[in-house]
């Protein structure tokens, strides 16, 4: 092996039994009892996590997404279903026993202890030979581009650095499974978002499946092949980051991933797979499919798909007039807040070109404007 090769961290990919989901959770449930009282955090979840997948659970507090996880680390058994890692069951299998590690919010690194020695302390409980420890963790803190600061102990690094070192700890012993609840929460901004670019690049380098739970739905957008959005101990959606993005399956969905602005029409027209939405005075939103004549329906158009003008748009375009209520500048964009006759509050994210003048007002009245495709029907209104 030369100076530029470096053993894989996983088995070659090309085998087989990757085939086979890394986690794989069938109807799993988690129900706690208190005060004669019964609460499902978790209810029926089923999920297939591929190998290699960078899979991330989002939804807010109390949804379920940590406790879905720690049932998969083996800290919490369900009270139903079955857990699964490579095919094979681990239900009732404890934590120590499983190919998984996880790395927590608070890093937990011996203070006492080097850089080098934190990531080699799960090595050296496992009597791994001397010169392999040195190999392993002089590679993996290559990979975490720690290189040099294998002497310092923990309270002379930032705080990204100790997350690498926590990362590097848990990597080392080349998991099947890394599982990270909410590890960048500690992080101020800019650091959180550096982090987030270095973790997707770690995690692909290493080849390893990571699970992420996060709150935080840039976090998730930013780093995942997949998303499952929780909510009340459902899996509410599970898709791709531009899947979930541009065709929310709920309202919460709609809601909870970015910005998205919901509105609500009477169908006026249908056929040929499309309807037309009466929404206000002039207000006109073709979606793709059909409804009854009278169906209220709710429908989701992300900000930056709009566009907003003081004359009515041409044929071809969803529109709908309102009021402009306010202007906020951002510096890249500048949001606009409208009401519309329909009585929707909406917003707009128009780019900021070069030396660019606000296309309207606080008080202006407006048109905003849309391609049909970027209608998302979302249910009924009723």
């Amino acid at each position: 092996m030369t100076e530029t090769q470096h053993a894989p961290l996983r088995d070659d990919p090309g085998r087989a039994e990757d085939a086979v989901p890394a986690i794989e959770l069938a109807g799993v449930r988690k129900e706690y009892h208190a005060y004669g009282e019964t609460v499902a955090a978790v209810q029926g979840v089923d999920l297939a996590i591929a190998q290699g997948e960078f899979f991330s659970l989002l939804g807010p507090s109390g949804c379920g997404k940590t406790t879905t996880m720690r049932m998969v680390a083996g800290f919490e058994e369900p009270t139903a279903g079955e857990v699964y890692l490579l095919g094979e069951s681990v239900t009732g299998v404890p934590a120590n026993r499983r190919d998984v590690n996880m790395v927590f919010q608070s890093y937990a690194l011996f203070p006492h202890m080097s850089v080098f020695e934190n990531v080699a302390f799960g090595l050296r409980r496992k009597r791994t030979p001397k010169a392999e420890i040195t190999e392993r963790v002089t590679e993996m803190l290559r990979i975490v581009d720690l290189t040099g600061r294998e002497r310092r102990r923990p309270s002379e690094l930032s705080g990204g650095q100790q997350q690498r070192v926590a990362l590097a700890r848990a990597l080392v012993n080349r998991p099947r499974a890394l599982l990270l609840d909410e590890p960048l929460g500690a992080l101020d901004l800019k650091l959180r978002q550096a982090m987030q670019v270095e973790l997707k690049r770690i995690q692909r380098e290493v080849g390893i499946t990571f699970v992420y739970v996060t709150h935080d739905q840039g976090e998730a957008l930013t780093m995942s092949d997949r998303i499952a959005v929780m909510n009340d101990g459902l899996v509410e959606q599970l898709g791709t980051p531009r899947e979930i993005y541009e065709r929310p399956a709920s309202k919460f969905v709609a809601g909870f991933i970015g910005t998205s602005n919901l509105l609500a029409g009477d169908a006026v027209e249908s056929g040929g797979g499309t309807s037309v939405l009466k929404h206000g005075d002039g207000g006109r939103i073709e979606v793709g499919r059909e409804f009854a004549t009278g169906d209220k329906v709710e429908l989701t158009v992300r900000p930056e798909k709009m566009q907003i003008t003081a004359d009515e748009p041409g044929d071809g375009l969803c529109r709908v007039h309102g009021k402009v209520s306010e202007v906020v500048y951002l510096g890249t964009s500048t949001n606009y807040n409208v009401t519309t006759d329909g009585g929707a509050d909406v917003v707009v994210f128009v780019q900021n070109a070069m030396n660019a003048e606000d296309v309207a007002r606080r008080g202006d009245t407006v048109w905003l404007s849309w391609e049909p495709q970027h209608s998302y029907v979302i249910g009924s209104a009723e």
